[in-house]
């Protein structure tokens, strides 16, 4: 695997700490701004909606430059959001660092992912893309336990500081190893992108992500104050827990890189099938500390083991749409993080508890698998889309960083 899509992992990563880490620091931020939990974790939903407007929007403005230029230009917005976020003087401003940090991000994505597949052959889109989707877990694993530490023993804020850190740091690696062209054969054409777009199979792709992804965040999104509240877990150890929310995850996106490329719909039927389950046993077992611990572990599997499937089936089904198709992905997977939290919100302030976003993780999940059957009989009976002309293999990153 080229060193440049490991280091789009890399950027991810660091950006991706920003996207979840609110599961973490949801108490303090809450308290700090005087606040409710459900009114806090619209900050979550506010991201999402972010990367829902933004990757579309900012792949189709940035579809005739350097991708390298495109992707470190974005990454200086993202961090100039975040500084303004950590001096953020009220909930009103935060909210509004969430979205601009978010419409950053989510053209990040879109790009990013056009550029790591850009960079292997065709058999390997589904391994590239779980590369640089495996920053995202590792945010899980690494990122987002940081934060809530740091949000513990700091102040909500420093997590923000580290962030900028970390994608300053993710910036200067990316300007020195990224091709400085994509290597494409032919120059971008927009037409021939929304024509790769009008697919009936590829939208109902595009649904599947967002109930798949929905039906795994919304959980994980309120799983600090589940975990304090019905568990009984001492708010020490929620970083503990969140790791291995994060380290299912890491074992899951590793096992659905090498699963996408070989039986992409039986992987999707499984993986939001065994989510569905797991959001439902959650819900009933909570208050068990053992059961907790493993659930936390399955959601995280399961929850990215479709991952990479999600994506690479997209770019299958509309090979001539290589920017488009990561844009609108990218917008299908936060509809479902935009959705699902806010149902989380309303269940909650309708005095359901913490454990109904489990239900509604559940309920999510469920349309999914419903959406999955859909698909699977369509594929059926629909031909396959046309190959896309095959790219010449990209030139050395570093070397034509350089040239």
């Amino acid at each position: 695997m080229p060193l440049a899509v490991r280091l789009l992992g890399l950027a991810i990563f660091a950006q991706g700490t920003s996207e979840f880490m609110l599961s973490g620091l949801l108490p303090d931020i809450a308290t700090d701004l005087g606040v409710s939990i459900p009114d806090a974790g619209l900050l979550v939903s506010a991201f999402a909606l972010g990367m829902v407007v933004g990757a579309p929007l900012l792949a189709v403005a940035t579809l005739r430059l350097p991708r390298r230029t495109t992707l470190v230009a974005l990454q200086l917005a993202f961090i100039a959001a975040h500084v303004i976020g950590a001096l953020a003087p009220g909930y009103g401003v935060l909210f509004a660092t969430r979205v601009v940090s978010a419409l950053a991000y989510a053209g990040f994505w879109a790009v990013a992912a056009a550029t790591a597949v850009s960079l292997v052959p065709p058999e390997a889109k589904g391994r590239a893309l779980s590369v640089v989707g495996t920053g995202l877990t590792l945010a899980t694993v690494v990122g987002v336990p940081a934060g809530t530490v740091l949000s513990q023993h700091a102040g909500w804020r420093a997590a923000f500081w580290a962030v900028v850190a970390l994608t300053a740091l993710s910036a200067a690696s990316l300007l020195a190893t990224l091709p400085a062209t994509s290597g494409d054969t032919a120059p971008p054409s927009l037409r021939r992108e929304l024509t790769g777009l009008a697919r009936p199979q590829l939208w109902l792709a595009f649904l599947i992500t967002t109930l798949a992804f929905g039906a795994a965040v919304v959980t994980f999104s309120y799983l600090a104050p589940l975990l304090t509240d019905v568990t009984g877990l001492p708010a020490g150890w929620v970083p503990a827990v969140l790791s291995l929310y994060g380290a299912g995850g890491v074992l899951g996106i590793t096992a659905g890189g090498r699963l996408a490329d070989a039986a992409p719909l039986r992987t999707l039927l499984t993986g939001v099938a065994a989510l569905t389950l797991a959001s439902a046993a959650l819900a009933l077992t909570a208050a068990s500390l053992p059961a907790t611990l493993a659930l936390v572990f399955l959601l995280g599997f399961t929850g990215y083991l479709v991952n990479p499937v999600l994506q690479s089936r997209a770019f299958r089904l509309a090979p001539d749409a290589p920017t488009l198709v990561p844009a609108v992905s990218t917008s299908a997977f936060n509809v479902g993080i935009t959705l699902t939290p806010m149902l989380g919100g309303l269940t909650i302030d309708a005095g359901l508890g913490f454990r109904s976003v489990a239900w509604v993780g559940a309920a999510t999940g469920l349309l999914g698998v419903l959406a999955i059957l859909v698909a699977a009989a369509l594929q059926r009976r629909t031909p396959a889309p046309p190959t896309a002309p095959r790219r010449p293999s990209a030139p050395e990153p570093v070397a034509a960083a350089r040239s």
